[in-house]
């Protein structure tokens, strides 16, 4: 009998992937936050978070299948802490369900709803990732329309370290002239360091077709500059337009110098750029995961 919903992390086969070892997991399908530049969408369309039928039902299933101490990441691609899950509370009964099993589990989120489960992450091996783009409200909301405000997301980052929850913070995508301002960028390696993030990932954005065209209709003064830089002198890596890698290095740059300043380890996601750009055990927050 195969796995069901908890399934080998799988990233398409990127050859640029670096991930560790892990499962992923989605309680839901679709997500709420409707970022502009998500990536999901141009496999499962915009629509809004939706709870997988059977889904404890299958996660306990295959919870008897994978081995002792497997890291098990929720979610990837679509948010664990939608604003519905307040009144389904389908990622805690998930947790619930986790407690019971020696595995270790992996936040990636950008609600701060993952506040409410602190006690739950305190018994199980645990680490969360919050994503922050930018500490500017106006165009957070902008580019996330559907998510928490950057100071709810800074406060939930303090409230999960003062319990004494691994954080960390994933600040991507960096979108060139829209939140890469090198400045503003030190800002938030510093935010997030005091909240008392201890490890940080960035990358920058990769085009999809429908999420560029969000992003033009929505920053008509960049669209120009947007599609030249994507689409004329992009790169074409493994499904997605990539900017040119001295373009990704110059943007990514500011947050490595940033973060090693503020003493905190840091990690690119699939951009392929050297041990430079590389100064933490894995890129997407494992090693703050304990071992049982």
């Amino acid at each position: 009998m195969g796995l069901k919903v908890i399934r080998p992390f799988d990233p398409w086969r990127s050859p640029l992937c670096t991930c560790p070892r892990k499962y992923s997991l989605h309680p839901y399908t679709g997500c709420s936050h409707f970022c502009l530049y998500c990536y999901a969408t141009s496999y499962i369309g915009k629509r809004p978070s939706t709870p997988k039928t059977g889904f404890l039902r299958n996660v306990k299933s295959d919870l008897e299948l994978i081995e002792k101490n497997a890291i098990i990441e929720m979610s990837s691609s679509s948010d664990p802490y939608p604003p519905v899950e307040e009144d389904l509370r389908l990622t805690r009964k998930t947790l619930e369900l986790f407690a019971k099993y020696p595995v270790r589990v992996l936040i990636t989120t950008k609600s701060n709803i993952v506040v409410r489960d602190i006690d739950l992450l305190s018994k199980i091996p645990s680490a969360v990732m919050i994503t922050i783009t930018t500490l500017d409200e106006n165009i957070a909301k902008l580019i996330e329309p559907g998510a928490p405000s950057p100071s709810t997301r800074l406060k939930a980052i303090r409230d999960l370290s003062a319990s004494g929850v691994p954080v960390g913070v994933r600040i991507d995508p960096v979108i060139p002239g829209v939140n890469s301002d090198e400045h503003l960028i030190a800002e938030l390696v510093e935010k997030v360091r005091d909240a008392g993030a201890k490890h940080i990932v960035t990358s920058t954005y990769k085009a999809k077709w429908d999420s560029l065209h969000r992003l033009v209709q929505a920053l008509p003064d960049m669209a120009s500059n947007l599609r030249n830089l994507y689409v004329h002198s992009g790169v074409r890596i493994h499904g997605y337009l990539y900017l040119p890698r001295e373009m990704r290095e110059r943007l990514l740059l500011p947050v490595i110098k940033a973060a090693l300043k503020q003493g905190v380890t840091v990690a690119t996601c699939r951009e392929g750029l050297g041990q430079e750009f590389f100064k933490a055990p894995s890129c997407d927050g494992s090693h703050l995961v304990k071992n049982y």
